[in-house]
């Protein structure tokens, strides 16, 4: 473990906290926090910005020139619950006070209330609470007219006191938490121009899984801007792995309806065989794109092919895990989500599916499901569709190759 560097100037910094992964293994944490450090260096020579990090117990300390540009990248890692611009101090009282002065008179004006937040992480010195009361009583001596309210103040500045010296702070910003990205290997994720699949990937990301998506384009069967939705949604989840490339494939899915149609396969059974398709294209393309997982944005009960019944009949169609992240989340929670990570389009164009019966199955039997696949001669539908590939790959919220 680093240890801070000693030094009796003020300087400006950026701290991260971790949080899940406190509760991991010694060799496991370490591993985890050089992975976290990783992804930080990589999202910050994304945007040109320069930073040296040190690593006392529990933080994250990233010293650089612009330290709003850094916590601004940061805030999106995988890993981190949030992300603080600090003043470095010394350890004295003195100091501490000086610089959590200096700060609440930028926010703090007559009539307002405050709050001192102080931890200290050696066990001799003053303790958290005299330390708070100290620092409290020389903001408000400097500031008429405050009071203070420990409970739901206006404002709040945070003290930490640690072997190095002191860092002050008035804000938090929220980070993703989760695992880092690259912890759990490599996921294919069913990426649609729709709301809930774009969560479902971001959870992914979340949870430590790099991701690859599969874009299954159906042509004229969809919507005129489906498949540049799609897109747009893999370049906005981009964001969200700053530094490294994200990489998705299109594959051709318009000979399945063509050949449905064709055949006279009954409508209500069009989204169940679609799906089984989608994960049949997908679980051809595994190995290609090195996944260990496919992922779907599915949610139960919410459209007639996600009936538990019809989970049940889609799953059979593959050997390999399928994930489901947003199963059981309500739609507005999904939406919310979506709204948060910045992939919610509130005009996303024309997205239809011209496929869609008016009466869709609820309960479709696998028997009579497997009986229209065999007259489709479905493998070898499967077999031409991962024939007829796109890829595009998007880097840092930019779409850098289409071929």
């Amino acid at each position: 473990m680093q240890t801070v560097k000693e030094k009796t100037c003020s300087e400006r910094l950026v701290m991260v906290r971790y949080g899940e992964l406190f509760l991991k293994s010694d060799p496991v944490k370490h591993h985890f926090i050089g992975l976290l450090l990783r992804n930080i260096g990589k999202a910050l020579n994304a945007s040109a910005l320069q930073g040296h990090y040190e690593t006392p117990r529990g933080r994250i300390l990233i010293f650089g020139a612009e330290p709003e540009k850094i916590a601004d990248i940061v805030s999106r890692i995988f890993g981190l619950v949030d992300v603080s611009i600090c003043t470095k101090t010394g350890g004295t009282i003195e100091d501490l006070c000086r610089e959590a002065v200096i700060l609440a008179k930028e926010r703090l004006s007559a009539g307002m209330s405050f709050a001192v937040r102080a931890k200290r992480q050696q066990k001799t010195g003053l303790d958290s609470q005299v330390l708070g009361a100290r620092i409290g009583s020389a903001i408000y001596e400097e500031i008429p007219g405050l009071y203070v309210d420990l409970d739901h103040p206006d404002y709040e500045v945070f003290i930490e006191v640690r072997d190095f010296g002191g860092l002050v702070y008035d804000s938090r910003i929220s980070a993703p938490g989760g695992l880092p990205w690259g912890t759990q290997g490599r996921a294919l994720v069913l990426l649609s121009s729709g709301i809930d699949s774009p969560v479902a990937s971001w959870l992914a990301m979340k949870r430590g899984c790099e991701i690859n998506h599969l874009h299954l384009d159906g042509g004229r069967w969809a919507g005129c801007d489906v498949k540049a939705a799609a897109i747009e949604n893999h370049r906005r989840l981009s964001r969200w792995c700053a530094g490294y490339p994200l990489m998705m494939v299109i594959a051709n899915s318009e000979p399945l309806y063509d050949q449905m149609q064709e055949l006279r396969i009954p409508p209500r059974y069009r989204c169940v065989i679609c799906k089984r398709f989608m994960l049949k294209v997908a679980a051809n393309l595994m190995g290609h794109e090195g996944a260990l997982a496919l992922i779907t944005g599915e949610n139960l009960g919410q459209v007639a092919s996600q009936t538990l019944v019809n989970l049940s009949v889609i799953s059979e169609g593959v050997t390999v895990p399928v994930l489901r992240p947003l199963i059981t989340h309500d739609k507005e929670e999904i939406v919310t989500i979506a709204r948060r990570i910045g992939t919610f389009d509130t005009h996303p164009g024309d997205l239809a599916c011209r496929a869609v019966p008016k009466m869709p199955a609820t309960a479709a039997e696998l028997k009579v499901i497997l009986e229209c696949e065999q007259k489709m001669e479905i493998e070898l539908l499967v077999s031409r569709a991962c024939t007829e590939l796109v890829y595009v790959t998007a880097l840092n919220s930019e779409i850098i190759t289409g071929t």
